[in-house]
């Protein structure tokens, strides 16, 4: 394995801070001569890195969706081993593939988009909506907000509503939660944590591989927790309303090896694993054998008090490993 550089610095990976990036790109192009990095185009094997939502509203203490886990640093001491493997694989990782979670106000998964009977928004982080709630008043959808999402039309809104959290329901999904305002786009929650983005904009400048951005979750009915597709893709009357991420799922296909880190573990990350391993079954199931899961790069959502999904997550990723995917730590990875 490769050192580490001089810049990186543990202690920083939990902070917000201005990556230098012409000292870096100066910094990445010696150390590839140094260690005879070449670039990525020549590897025998392409090895793509795929990082699910390593942004700063999942992974810095003081923002809004921290993963903290049950112990509390989860997503920091995540960081801090991808921000290691990144630096000591450097050489053989042939491209970065990051995911963005991206969200507007008004969204199906925020609280201005629902009242109760009392015309109250519902608490974040502790409302879980079902669809008895839904078909039974309990919530309902904020009339205010049919102007701009549906021309006016409250009662195509509250269709809608009803038959997604029925979608969700029938398909074994996790209830709709309301979450708290975050990966708000343009806002600085939405942006990569400043130690991962200097270790990828490293890599990029050291292998002369661009990282690729996938931004996931900007569409106001419905969530998106995988970035190859949304919980829901249509609405009443089978009309679609997203589709699947057909151009990122060929790409991950394609490369002979696989790496998967970042947040949640029983979340963003989960689904979109979830729905690799369903395409990978469909198409060539050994490649399942290709796709290394980093474990001790991830952490489930857990909320003191209210939730915990530490346990669906580990029963997940162990039904991953049956499936023929490898859940390593990522000092074992080679």
């Amino acid at each position: 394995m490769l050192p580490l550089p001089p810049h990186y610095q543990t202690s920083q990976v939990g902070k917000i801070w201005r990556v230098p990036y012409q000292q870096r790109a100066t910094a990445a192009a010696a150390w590839a001569t140094q260690y005879n990095i070449q670039p990525s185009h020549r590897d025998q094997l392409q090895v793509g890195l795929l990082l699910i939502d390593v942004q700063n509203t999942f992974c810095i203490p003081e923002f809004e969706l921290f993963v903290g886990g049950r112990f509390g640093l989860g997503a920091v001491e995540d960081n801090q081993r991808l921000c290691e493997f990144i630096y000591r694989h450097l050489d053989k990782i042939s491209q970065i593939i990051l995911t963005l979670d991206t969200h507007t106000a008004l969204q199906i998964f925020h609280p201005i988009f629902w009242v109760n009977q009392q015309g109250q928004h519902p608490t974040p982080s502790s409302t879980l909506i079902h669809y008895e709630d839904v078909q039974q008043g309990v919530w309902q959808v904020n009339p205010a907000i049919a102007n701009s999402l549906t021309g006016g039309d409250s009662q195509t809104l509250q269709a809608h509503a009803l038959h997604y959290t029925k979608q969700l329901s029938d398909r074994g999904k996790y209830p709709l939660t309301v979450w708290p305002y975050h990966s708000m786009l343009g806002g600085i929650g939405h942006a990569i944590v400043p130690a991962i983005e200097e270790a990828v904009f490293f890599h990029t400048i050291a292998r002369h591989s661009p990282a690729q951005f996938e931004l996931k979750g900007n569409h106001p009915l419905t969530e998106n927790y995988s970035v190859l597709q949304p919980e829901v893709l249509d609405t009443v009357g089978n009309q679609q309303i997203a589709q699947k991420n057909q151009g990122l799922i060929q790409k991950l296909l394609n490369f002979d090896r696989l790496i998967i880190a970042g947040q949640a573990k029983s979340h963003c990350l989960a689904w979109t694993v979830e729905d690799l391993l369903t395409e990978i079954q469909a198409i060539n199931p050994q490649f399942a054998q290709q796709v290394d899961l980093l474990e001790d790069c991830t952490t489930p959502v857990v909320v003191p008090g209210v939730v915990d999904y530490t346990e669906q997550a580990n029963a997940t990723f162990k039904r991953f490993a049956v499936a023929g995917m490898n859940v390593i730590q990522s000092f074992e990875w080679q």
